[in-house]
């Protein structure tokens, strides 16, 4: 049979607590320094990664039909001459 002291029994009750409450004071300071980072971050005027993607693909187009536009010019131009 094994005897259990209770000053070891309280001792572990109160190291539980304990962790338990490091945990949570962890969870806490995480989510909070989120959300602090979000509302500086949020101001700046950041895109996204798709709206980037979506500009760049528009960029590309435009450069495409000013190239042919430009050589279609060209081409005018040399057959007024």
């Amino acid at each position: 049979m094994q005897s259990q002291n209770p000053l070891i029994a309280d001792f572990v009750k109160l190291a539980n607590s304990a962790a338990g409450t490091f945990a949570g004071m962890t969870r806490e300071a995480r989510e909070s320094a989120r959300e602090r980072a979000k509302e500086a971050f949020g101001g700046m005027d950041f895109v996204t990664r798709e709206e980037f993607d979506a500009v760049k693909a528009m960029a590309s187009t435009a450069r495409e039909e000013n190239e042919k536009l430009a050589a279609r010019i060209a081409a005018l131009e040399a057959k007024a001459k």
